[in-house]
């Protein structure tokens, strides 16, 4: 907006909108229904990081700004804050998901089984060129094919993953308790009392510091995965004091209820959404070989909107390292959770584009001076 004040200022800028126009249209037109069904993972990140739950809309948002993230993440948030708030939703119970995919690294059998179900862990990561001749016909009798090669391994095979594809495959709904519910059992996990107060809301709030462990977990849920990326890597070489184990992975549907206008005691169910759940396990006790005999787990938590795997092992592990105290980066609370906003990340970069003339030449006639003297 500072360029208005600039001689010729408003017709560039109208020239300007007019040749972004231009660029953002192709021969080829991009439906918003194209986008959403096959770039699903973009959206899910854009959804998260918005911190608003629309498939539909970060779609559009994504052509409007040509696949920018950033900028599809200030467009979502910037029409969420025109919505009024009808509702509180009450609590997720996340161990009634309808699961697509559930793993655990710290146990190779657990009751349900591994369910791998779609990931890219296990692919070659080598560049398909068949894919620039694939056509919508031949993908979907693809599908069919795999369906039923997956509907004969269920007969055939015993093992819990393969079943559990099948299932995922046939439409049959796949629910399956904690890993945790393991350790608890065995009184090796410690027992977190149960935290009754009124969740923190970041979009309404000023955080300050110490702050909530909800508003932590808000804030990480909407912070760029990058830069979350970036401080559980930090914590893991070294730069804090937290390696975890993934006790449990988890992507399913979940039901969001409201309560019944006539009577509290009542829910409605509004709809489900799609997200992944980690719970990560650190030792609380790690600096000899004689407390490994009374070692106890203490646990980071991640939830995140769609299938983001990364992003959510990412934020149970910079929740973890918050918990235990210290001076690294990665432990530094208002460092952590000021620097993750990426619309305010790329906001305070983008101001740099802004006139600074003023400030400048202050600067510039600081040494000019100074040289002449």
């Amino acid at each position: 907006m500072a360029y208005v004040a600039v001689t010729g200022g408003k017709e560039a800028i109208e020239q300007s909108l007019k040749l972004l126009e231009i660029f953002r249209k192709s021969e080829e037109d991009l439906s918003v229904k194209c986008i959403r069904e096959n770039m699903g993972l973009l959206i899910d990140k854009i959804m998260s990081e918005a911190g608003f739950y629309s498939e539909e809309y970060a779609a559009l948002a994504l052509k409007q700004c040509e696949g920018s993230v950033e900028e599809a993440v200030f467009l979502l948030r910037a029409y969420r804050s025109t919505l009024p708030r009808n509702y509180y939703s009450n609590a997720i119970d996340t161990a009634d998901m309808r699961l697509i995919r559930r793993i655990s690294a710290a146990f190779k059998d657990i009751p349900g089984g591994q369910i791998l179900g779609p990931t890219y862990d296990y692919s070659h990561r080598l560049l398909d060129f068949s894919l620039a001749e694939e056509s919508q016909v031949e993908d979907l009798q693809s599908k069919d094919s795999q369906a039923e090669e997956t509907g004969e391994q269920k007969e055939t095979s015993g093992t819990p993953g393969a079943e559990g594809l099948a299932e995922e495959v046939s439409g049959e709904d796949i629910r399956c308790q904690r890993v945790t519910d393991l350790l608890k059992a065995e009184h090796v996990l410690e027992d977190v009392p149960q935290d009754d107060t009124p969740p923190f809301d970041v979009t309404s709030n000023l955080i300050t510091f110490p702050a909530p462990r909800s508003a932590r977990l808000q804030t990480f849920a909407r912070s760029d995965a990058g830069f979350l990326g970036g401080v559980a890597y930090s914590s893991m070489r070294g730069y804090g004091a937290v390696h975890p184990t993934v006790s449990e992975l988890r992507s399913g549907y979940v039901e969001v209820c409201v309560p019944y206008v006539m009577d509290e005691n009542e829910e409605i169910c509004i709809g489900e959404i799609l997200v992944t759940e980690v719970e990560a396990l650190v030792p609380s006790h790690t600096e000899s070989e004689e407390e490994f005999d009374k070692m106890t787990l203490s646990g980071g938590y991640g939830l995140i909107f769609g299938r983001n795997e990364n992003k959510a092992i990412a934020m149970s592990i910079a929740d973890a390292s918050l918990e235990k105290p210290g001076d690294t980066p990665s432990q530094d609370e208002e460092f952590v959770l000021t620097h993750g906003d990426c619309l305010e990340m790329s906001g305070f970069i983008s101001h740099l584009k802004l006139p600074h003339y003023v400030t400048f030449q202050s600067k510039l006639d600081r040494v000019r001076t100074k040289e002449e003297v």
